[in-house]
């Protein structure tokens, strides 16, 4: 009769495997990192939704009556002086602290305070977006000027990436100290709107 044996793996063949399969594990983490993809996600949410909101805004003033850029406060009607964040009141505009109001209804009372009913053809939005964080250094920011007619909207970028265009917006506030993760000087911001030159 004859005997056949059935090679197995050896207990050192084994090892070696694993050794090799955890450094290209490890390699691949290094390479992908994955905190880095994430926060590219969340940026990516940022932009899309700061145009979102600034075509909306801007669909908004090119059907409704001037008064109506933002919610009127006080008499002659004006604009809140600080603006509104969704988090927080240090915001990005000139030296006044922002209202905090994270509310997402767009009726006028909501974080972008414009009565978007109010538009012929129906709102724009249906609900206004928050920042996937909304919470210390990352939130939406918004402030208008009713006699202008002009308005800016203000987010933070994280990622490696995108958080460049933080400074090359073309708006006031990019005053990022470059290096660290992420970038949270208090003068460092993303922005888009009408009003890119006046630190209002």
């Amino acid at each position: 009769m004859k005997n056949t044996f059935s090679k197995g793996f050896t207990l050192v063949e084994l090892l070696i495997v694993i050794s090799i399969l955890a450094a290209l594990a490890a390699a691949v983490v290094v390479v992908l990192n994955p905190a880095e993809l994430l926060a590219q996600a969340r940026d990516a949410q940022r932009l899309r939704d700061m145009t979102t909101v600034r075509d909306a805004i801007n669909l908004h003033l090119s059907q409704v009556p001037a008064a109506d850029i933002c919610v009127p406060v006080g008499t002659p009607a004006v604009c809140p002086t600080g603006g509104h964040c969704t988090a927080g009141t240090a915001g990005p505009f000139a030296t006044q602290p922002c209202v905090l109001n994270n509310t997402r209804v767009v009726t006028g009372t909501g974080w972008v305070n414009i009565n978007f009913t109010t538009m012929p053809g129906g709102a724009a939005l249906t609900v206004l977006p928050i920042d996937p964080v909304n919470s210390g250094n990352f939130f939406y920011a918004y402030r208008a000027d009713a006699l202008t007619r002009t308005f800016r909207l203000a987010t933070r970028l994280e990622s490696e990436r995108y958080r460049g265009m933080m400074i090359t917006d073309g708006g006031p506030r990019s005053g990022c100290v470059t290096g660290g993760t992420p970038w949270v000087a208090a003068d460092c911001f993303y922005e888009v709107g009408t009003n890119m030159r006046t630190d209002f």
